[in-house]
């Protein structure tokens, strides 16, 4: 998916509202659980695209500077 964390916090809102119209104490438990199920995958995949941004750009980072090396010696 383009953007996990916000599909992830689409989800977690529908079962939010849905534990809010639940009349039924366990379907509004089951519906907060998959609420904060959905929310904590969202700060998974928030965390992992950091990693995976801040690994690409050291990537870059170390690639130009093995460049620059390869010019100037």
């Amino acid at each position: 998916m383009a953007d996990d964390a916000h599909f992830y916090r689409v989800r977690a809102d529908a079962e939010r509202a849905n534990a809010e119209a639940a009349t039924l104490d366990n379907v509004r438990e089951r519906a907060d659980r998959a609420a904060r199920s959905w929310e904590a995958m969202a700060v998974r995949a928030e965390r992992t695209r950091v990693m995976r941004e801040t690994r690409e750009a050291a990537t870059i980072a170390a690639r130009e500077h093995a460049s620059d090396e390869a010019v100037s010696g």
